[in-house]
């Protein structure tokens, strides 16, 4: 098999993955769960509402996965005890807020 074939099944499934990551969140519960579990900490790195956390130039959250892995791993560090469900609307919320990858 020829590595471009290769590539775009892999970037197909990649593609396909991400979209669904975003169909299963709801923005409205993420947002909600985002202001009661998020703004304070960001708020206090970053000051006003912490926002720039998201829109700062060098940020490492660069596609869908690594945005679900930042939630997964401010989850995990805070103690949140989140379930996966709710890491996915927090993801959906913080895309379509800031990042705007493609769904």
């Amino acid at each position: 098999m020829n590595k471009y074939l290769i590539y775009v099944v892999l970037l197909a499934f990649n593609s396909t993955a991400n979209a669904a990551l975003f169909e299963l969140g709801n923005a409205k519960v993420g947002k909600e769960m985002h202001e009661n579990n998020c703004v304070s900490c960001h708020s206090s790195m970053f000051g006003g509402n912490g926002s720039e956390m998201y829109t700062r130039e060098f940020h490492k959250v660069t596609d869908s996965a690594k945005l679900l892995q930042q939630v997964r791993s401010c989850n995990t560090n805070i103690g949140l005890k989140w379930f996966e469900d709710e890491e996915l609307h927090v993801t959906r919320y913080l895309n379509d807020t800031y990042y705007k990858f493609e769904k």
